[in-house]
């Protein structure tokens, strides 16, 4: 028998019975498509981290009082016990850091800002160096950033995000307006570049005043974050870390042999723990998608084995006209493999329009990933084949005379 046969002979089969072959399709399509999805939200994840890192640039650091992310409570209860990192320190590494090209700081709050009668409540309040603008890659589309004289006499000044524009200023020129910040004049000097939304919460709903001014303002409780600029090239950056380290661990008194009372972090380091997290979680869900496969799989082959016996006599009348066992074979695997195939492109197009979803409603970032559509349907594919051997080869092993007895 032709395999062209053969898969017409499938698509009839499965036309005939509509419903049920609906029905079978269930299994292979959520597992497919849960596949399709996870993979697709988490190659996005993966875009989203490497663009943030190409953008704050391979070569910078981070010194904080706690790691961007911790694993446990207890972890995070450890790290809030640390003293907090001042302008002490900040100002150590500035002046001691000489493997360092530029070392900035950043502290945040959220406040209220209030323009004529317009306000709002959430806002981030960022205290910004006057190079970190330019060390978080941050592009001013109108007016300026901030400078040392800003910084020095702790100018009322401010750099906002597009949302404060659009919100509060209707779109109107915001250089030279006056804003007040938790109740504080600043004068408008420059506005962000628009970021847009990443999990569903705006990256332009901020507004930026020299770090000096917002220590008056919020005092200096809170703890700062510094980073550091190396040279091009991982030689670069390791003498620069140690340097910083050895600085922070000596102005912090780290006795020699304890741990540090600070967290030290690079881009490339923190990529790879997004990555190992993204990873994991990507694992988990597969693993409980390729459980959904194998579900769909045997209720593939029990369909199968009904068809088998519901056409037992048709397959006695083929077998007197003469076809062979292989020819058997290979119709009850086709019917199988184009039955699972179906199911395999309806769970790819049903994995991608959920994970576009997500990306709409809860802005996640989602990449489709090609080689993950093609091994969904080849695994789609690898279902129906390994599950129909059974039925087919219990269809070709069929004595004809006791076939054609058959009374279905």
């Amino acid at each position: 028998m032709e395999k062209k046969e053969a898969f017409r002979i499938a698509l009839q089969s499965l036309w005939a019975n509509k419903l049920r072959s609906v029905l079978t399709l269930l299994g292979v399509v959520i597992g497919v498509a849960s596949v399709i999805a996870v993979v697709t939200l988490v190659n996005g994840a993966n875009v989203y981290v490497a663009t943030k890192i190409n953008k704050q640039g391979a070569d910078v650091f981070t010194i904080s009082k706690q790691p961007a992310f911790t694993t446990s409570y207890k972890e995070y209860l450890k790290y809030g016990k640390r003293k907090v990192i001042g302008l002490e320190e900040y100002r150590a590494v500035q002046q001691g850091c000489t493997a360092c090209v530029q070392v900035g700081a950043f502290q945040s709050s959220t406040g209220a800002i209030k323009y004529l009668a317009q306000s709002s409540t959430d806002t981030q309040i960022r205290g910004y160096t006057a190079l970190m603008p330019e060390m978080q890659n941050l592009d001013i589309a109108e007016g300026r950033s901030f400078t040392q004289a800003d910084e020095d006499h702790a100018a009322h000044v401010a750099i906002i995000g597009s949302d404060i524009e659009e919100n509060l200023l209707k779109m109107e020129d915001p250089l030279g307006k006056e804003i007040r910040v938790d109740g504080v004049p600043y004068t408008i000097i420059g506005l962000g570049e628009k970021q847009g939304k990443t999990l569903g919460q705006s990256q332009d709903n901020w507004v930026a005043v020299p770090l000096t001014g917002f220590q008056k303002a919020y005092g200096t409780a809170k703890t700062l974050t510094i980073y550091a600029k190396s040279g091009n090239g991982a030689e670069q950056m390791e003498a620069a870390s140690d340097q910083a380290r050895l600085i922070m661990r000596e102005v912090r008194h780290d006795r020699p042999g304890e741990e540090d009372s600070f967290t030290l972090e690079t881009s490339s380091a923190l990529a790879g723990l997004l990555g190992q997290i993204t990873g994991m979680i990507g694992g988990v869900a597969i693993a409980i998608a390729a459980i959904s496969l194998v579900v769909g799989g045997i209720v593939i082959m029990n369909i199968m084995l009904v068809s088998v016996t519901e056409r037992t006599r048709e397959i006695g009348v083929r077998k007197a006209l003469g076809a062979k066992r292989g020819d058997l074979l290979i119709q009850f695997l086709m019917e199988s493999a184009t039955l699972s195939t179906i199911g395999g492109a309806f769970g790819v197009m049903f994995g991608v329009g959920a994970a576009k979803g997500v990306a709409v409603v809860a802005g996640f970032p989602a990449a489709i990933a090609l080689w993950s559509v093609f091994v969904g349907l080849l695994v789609a594919l690898s279902v129906g084949v390994f599950f129909g051997v059974y039925p087919a080869r219990k269809a070709a092993d069929l004595d004809p005379i006791v076939a054609l007895r058959s009374e279905f």
